[in-house]
């Protein structure tokens, strides 16, 4: 063992934090950084930001594609093994052969990186919440925050607010208006229903509903039909991780404004900045990765294309990267 990684190692557990391993990687957090160590190198991520990152790879289940904590450290969804690595999507370490790779049963991983939050996520700390909605997650251990880390996701069984349903989100179920959507409109709308369907006709205010949502850059499905899922999700500060897609993921602005930073998937280089104001659309190509920017909490949907084949066809080149040639 290096002198160096015993002073982590002893830094950590003077502080109350447990070290974590998976294959020959080693996870230590001191007071402000999350320390990754792998075979030939040490790498450093805030702990604020790894944690964010960190509760998404988790609740997404690896998501699709590629989840970048940051330029060097990341996760790619093999859909039943996961690959992490340091440097492998860096084209500077990538061409110095300074990169590295392991392969793990995603559930495997998946409980390693459940362990982690639950033991690094400080008392009060949110990661899924917007920066002035949670405290703060430096210093020495100070408790936990499970209910944040294990919160689970409302889902439908049936539109939202008809019997059998869970109860449509309001203040008397408190769930408050976020501070940052007090300007959406909270009316029901009317639904005049031919006589013997008053029953069966329904209709809820969406945007009402999304503005009471708690947590921030997780998509949550609106409706599902086969392999089309639509979901609907709050924006606020910044994106924690950026996401590399392996099939085309499209974007629809709702409210507000979400500047994006696009780069190439596998090298990282810039390639384009998107700017996306209400009613725009925009799809995220293959091939890239992107990272988002909303300076006021906005509504977002995503629509995803669930088909399992769709990464190795636009992998093998079966299918352009981009969904429409003008």
């Amino acid at each position: 063992m290096s002198t160096v990684q015993t002073k982590i190692e002893t830094a950590s557990r003077s502080l109350g934090y447990r070290k974590f391993s998976a294959g020959q990687f080693t996870f230590e957090r001191d007071e402000y950084f999350a320390h990754i160590l792998y075979p030939g190198g040490r790498h450093l991520i805030p702990i604020d930001a790894y944690l964010r990152s960190l509760m998404r790879d988790v609740a997404w289940g690896f998501f699709y594609g590629t989840v970048n904590f940051d330029t060097l450290f990341g996760t790619i969804n093999r859909y039943g093994t996961v690959d992490m690595f340091v440097g492998l999507l860096n084209e500077a370490y990538y061409s110095a052969n300074r990169h590295y790779v392991e392969t793990f049963n995603s559930r495997q991983l998946r409980k390693v990186f459940m362990e982690m939050l639950e033991d690094w996520t400080n008392q009060g700390f949110d990661p899924f919440a917007a920066p002035d909605e949670t405290g703060v997650p430096f210093g020495p251990k100070q408790g936990s925050n499970s209910k944040a880390i294990h919160r689970e996701r409302m889902v439908a069984k049936r539109m939202v607010g008809l019997p059998g349903d869970l109860p449509y989100r309001s203040d008397a179920t408190g769930e408050t208006v976020n501070r940052q959507f007090t300007d959406v409109p909270q009316d029901k709308p009317e639904v005049y229903a031919e006589p013997g369907f008053e029953n069966e006709v329904h209709a809820f205010n969406m945007f009402a509903y999304v503005s009471r949502s708690d947590v921030t850059w997780n998509p949550s499905v609106v409706s599902c039909v086969r392999d089309s899922q639509f979901c609907c999700t709050t924006e606020e500060h910044i994106l924690p991780i950026t996401h590399g897609n392996d099939r085309v993921e499209w974007f629809i602005q709702a409210t507000d404004e979400i500047i994006w930073d696009i780069d190439d998937g596998k090298t990282g280089r810039p390639r384009a900045k998107v700017i996306m104001k209400a009613g725009d659309v925009a799809a995220m190509p293959a091939d890239v990765r992107h990272r988002g920017y909303s300076p006021k909490r906005s509504m977002l949907i995503v629509w995803e294309n669930n088909d399992g084949t769709l990464p190795q066809r636009y992998a093998a080149g079966e299918l352009k990267p981009y969904p429409v040639e003008f």
